[in-house]
């Protein structure tokens, strides 16, 4: 059916117009699966959402930009760089617009490549660096130089706070980054059992991460997947007896298992590992992506298990809380082994979402009134407050209602801009709120082109209905962190200062900008819903011993005062830069074909 509006004309299939308003349209999609034949694939081989599985189709079937006097956006001379292992090149910030680009094109066509026809990459685009699926898959196959691991455990990031390394940047921006391989290397210690809780999972490519070694040891899968996906993520499991599986409940409409954690018990003790991608290749490939990694706890002495090995943030009962809230025997195991080791030198607190509804004291236990009652609790009041912009950065969104005062404005900017023991009560957005999400030209010219806004499912449906929220819209942008064109996935949340060099707090977390994630009130405002599961780590200066009230942003030269103790690494550009009158937010489920992306390639999502 064809369609007109703000974003152009769009022809939508009638199985794209149900979008749940309630979801941030990242809900699991069994159509690939079930219509996949043996031998011959066409989607992903594990559950996914809509969005992934068109990027997946591109990926082995491109659209061509089939004009040759419009070549694919090739980076300019001097700005490509090849990387210590040949890999990667930098892409031309050139934005021109692809509605420029077609006053002076002439006429074109589109041609579906069949999946054998052989590639067609840009300029000094090396075959190896081409981001299909199998490439993905290939990519760092060999964990980090041991000393370089051993660094990164030794000390020298205090906050532990890491980002994913990035095939096709240059090297020195994957210095101290971490693969999947990294953190499962037998240098983080001897693994005896883990746990993987996740939305997306490919099984086969999750066990090929652990060393060898390690690749029969008990491993527990905490997902959310339900009938036929659930049938084929056991399947994919059959042939790995040590693998066992938790089905987390979800028993409200629309939600999802999208927290993202790792437990790994070692001989020496246990880790705990909170981060925002999927357990497939391709998040962990060309995507920016965030973890934490917490210390290597030691087990408690004999006799001494329960709340002895407590941090000030209270991260282990916190941690157990959240755990129990699953009500699943199968990580009762888990339960007991986390109240035997001592979590005592956590200085992050733990800030999750369980799907209910909550009433009274259990209301401030999860999502974003969690959040509201740490800030107010721990976090300082900054002078001129009002004045103290947030910042949220995320790669999906749901439905915010008709204006911003259904809940962007109301609850859930209250949350944000709570601190001390002052509350306030905000109706209009008095504090600037700053939404940092790509653009179309940021994906089109992005590391993956097109195919990377699988991973940024806002739909045409949810947009048309919340024209007003992108006024709040900035772009993605990561010269800080070399991520410039490695599409964002993590999501993070923080208030800094007007001049932005310095943040009140830091959170990063699964929870994308939906009332599913971070949960709506109900009754009055006596009763919180959260859908979803979610699960992330926010960051304070008071545990850091700052009695200041906040962190410096830590800047990308050596001369902007970049204390390692003091000073957070933020991901990405600060201040961000508002979209211009020709910006679009990515929006998956229609098509861009004015210009191609650095593949040479158009988005023709079905």
């Amino acid at each position: 059916m064809l369609q007109e509006g703000a974003h152009g004309k769009w022809t939508v299939s009638s199985s794209d117009e149900s979008t749940e308003e309630n979801s941030d349209s990242e809900k699991p999609s069994t159509s690939a699966l079930l219509s996949a034949t043996p031998g011959k694939a066409s989607g992903p081989q594990y559950p996914c959402s809509e969005a992934r599985k068109a990027a997946h189709k591109r990926k082995a079937s491109p659209v061509k930009f089939s004009d040759k006097n419009l070549a694919p956006e090739t980076p300019p001379a001097e700005k490509q760089r090849a990387t210590q292992e040949g890999l990667g090149w930098c892409l031309s910030s050139s934005d021109e617009e692809p509605e420029d680009r077609e006053k002076s094109a002439p006429q074109k066509r589109l041609k579906e490549e069949k999946c054998d026809a052989p590639e067609e990459l840009p300029p000094n685009h090396s075959k190896d660096e081409h981001s299909g699926n199998h490439k993905a898959e290939d990519y760092n196959e060999a964990p980090s130089e041991a000393q370089d691991t051993w660094d990164l455990l030794d000390g020298g990031n205090p906050f532990r706070f890491f980002l994913t390394k990035v095939t096709g940047i240059e090297q020195s921006y994957n210095s101290g980054a971490l693969h999947i391989k990294d953190i499962l290397s037998p240098l983080f210690g001897t693994l005896v059992s883990s746990a993987q809780f996740n939305y997306c999972i490919d099984v086969e490519w999750l066990v090929r991460q652990y060393p060898q070694e390690f690749r029969k040891k008990p491993l527990l899968i905490v997902h959310g997947e339900k009938r036929e996906s659930k049938a084929e993520l056991l399947a994919q499991a059959r042939p790995f007896e040590n693998i066992s599986f938790c089905q987390a409940k979800l028993d409200i409409a629309f939600g999802t298992h999208h927290t993202k954690m790792m437990l790994l018990l070692y001989e020496e003790g246990l880790r705990v590992v909170i981060h925002t991608s999927n357990l497939i290749a391709d998040d962990w490939h060309q995507k920016t992506q965030g973890i934490w990694l917490s210390p290597l706890y030691p087990r408690l002495p004999q006799g001494k298990a329960g709340s002895a090995g407590e941090s000030e943030t209270n991260f282990k009962s916190d941690l157990l809380s959240y755990l129990m809230a699953y009500n699943a025997p199968t990580l009762k195991e888990w339960v007991d082994v986390i109240q035997e080791h001592d979590l005592s030198e956590t200085r992050v607190y733990l800030l999750g979402s369980t799907p209910g509804r909550y009433q009274g004291i259990d209301k401030e236990k999860w999502g974003h009134l969690r959040l509201r009652k740490l800030l107010k609790e721990h976090a300082s009041s900054v002078p001129a407050q009002e004045s103290w912009p947030v910042v949220g950065q995320f790669s999906s969104i749901g439905s915010m209602g008709a204006d911003e005062s259904k809940w962007l404005c109301s609850e859930f900017q209250e949350s944000l801009v709570a601190a001390g023991s002052r509350a306030t009560t905000l109706l209009k957005c008095d504090v600037p709120v700053h939404l940092v999400y790509p653009t179309v030209n940021n994906v089109r010219q992005s590391l993956e082109g097109y195919p990377a806004g699988g991973s940024l499912p806002y739909s045409i449906q949810t947009a048309q209905k919340q024209l007003w929220l992108h006024t709040y819209f900035h772009k993605w942008s990561a010269e800080v962190s070399g991520r410039s064109h490695a599409m964002p996935h993590i999501k993070t949340y923080m208030r800094p200062s007007p001049d932005f060099k310095k943040i009140a707090w830091f959170l990063v977390t699964s929870a994308n900008l939906s009332k599913a994630a971070w949960g709506a009130l109900e009754k009055n405002g006596t009763q919180l819903m959260i859908r979803s599961y979610e699960l992330g780590v926010l960051f304070l200066p008071s545990a850091f011993g700052l009695d200041k009230g906040y962190f410096r942003v830590r800047g990308k030269t050596l001369s902007e005062g970049n204390d390692s103790a003091t000073s957070f690494p933020v991901p990405f550009d600060l201040p961000p830069e508002r979209y211009g009158s020709k910006d679009q937010p990515w929006i998956w489920n229609i098509p861009y074909t004015d210009a191609p992306d650095t593949h040479g390639n158009m988005w023709v999502p079905s």
